[in-house]
């Protein structure tokens, strides 16, 4: 569905006698796609209005009939929130809710609703492509045959950098969750052994080892756990220095999980045998980026996208509708502030 701003998207329909009034602006439609079918929520809502993007200096003006504010990563700050009097209930579309400020909502009864295990077949999937892709050293062979290496072959292949199988490695996963678990189930299917690690200030449980012994045992380390003040830069210079020499490390959690300067350079020096990359301390980099500079044996960088499936996204628009109507019938669901 076409957005355009500033128009409203959708029939208007006359709310229920049963149900809450909803009057929702979407801030940022496009950080959902194109391809994304609106339909859920445009039937969740009595108005809708889309628009592509909100700077912050157009939140009030964009929401200033909405009593529902639904968004991706504007940011509702303590001064947005308090220029929506009319607002009620901020719907992000997204699990993490770091771009509201959540103190705000709760002192002036504005209930909040994320979404949840939305992506966790996208990143798993994504995860384990990026191990593949490292173990066979999939980009630098497609570069190397589009530099013409393969044509100048003196053998009808070419092999000389390691390929690895995934059989009877040991990935060491930091971070239990959906994802996490989602991503030991397929990589066990390649026979991999798998070891969960205790994060930081959390409780030992059975099925954990401590964090540092299992970068000290993992051929393969994945990371799917949230940002905190104990995990923040987890896998810094030290931490590399205890991995197994030649292991890879995968992050498509969250940046700052990682000391990008410390992995530059160890990828620099062969310390550690690979990574893959989906998430940067700064997104987009605009200032650049350690892991951005030329010439970095066996990394592979991509943009954020582990998460975009179109799949996942239009669970992502579904969840919200939900919310929406759970939150119109007085049955809120997935709250990360009650609004009472």
């Amino acid at each position: 569905m076409d957005i355009r701003d500033p128009a409203p998207v959708g029939p208007l329909a006359p709310a229920s006698d049963t149900m809450r009034e909803a009057r929702a602006a979407f801030l940022d439609v496009a950080t959902l796609g194109q391809d994304i079918d609106l339909t859920p929520l445009l039937g969740a809502c009595d108005v809708l209005t889309g628009f592509s993007r909100t700077a912050p200096d157009q939140i009030a003006l964009h929401a200033a009939q909405a009593n529902v504010v639904i968004c991706n990563k504007t940011v509702l700050d303590d001064v947005a929130i308090a220029a929506l009097p009319a607002l009620e209930l901020i719907l992000v579309t997204a699990t993490g809710v770091d771009n509201v400020d959540l103190g705000a909502a709760a002192l002036r009864g504005i209930a909040v609703c994320n979404c949840r295990d939305y992506g966790t077949a996208a990143v798993a999937q994504h995860t384990l492509a990026l191990m593949l892709a490292l173990h066979a050293r999939l980009g630098d062979y497609a570069q190397r045959v589009q530099a013409g290496e393969w044509s100048r072959a003196e053998d009808f292949s070419l092999f000389d950098q390691p390929i690895l199988e995934l059989q009877g490695r040991t990935l060491g996963i930091f971070g239990n969750g959906a994802i996490g678990s989602e991503v030991a189930r397929l990589a066990g299917a390649f026979g991999m052994q798998i070891l969960f690690a205790q994060l930081p200030g959390r409780p030992a449980r059975p099925d954990t080892l401590p964090w540092r012994e299992v970068l000290a045992r993992a051929d393969v380390v994945s990371l799917h756990c949230p940002l905190t003040e104990g995990t923040r830069q987890l896998i810094d210079a030290e931490a590399l220095a205890a991995m197994k020499p030649g292991a890879l490390l995968l992050n498509t959690a969250r940046g700052a999980l990682v000391d990008e300067a410390a992995l530059a350079q160890a990828l620099r020096e062969g310390r550690v045998g690979g990574a893959g990359i989906d998430v940067l301390g700064q997104e987009p980099p605009r200032d650049g980026n350690p892991l951005l500079a030329a010439g970095l044996p066996n990394l592979i960088v991509t943009p954020h996208n582990a998460w975009a499936s179109r799949q996942a996204r239009q669970r992502l628009v579904q969840q919200s509708a939900e919310n929406l109507l759970a939150w119109r019938r007085g049955e809120p669901v997935r709250n990360v502030v009650s609004g009472q």
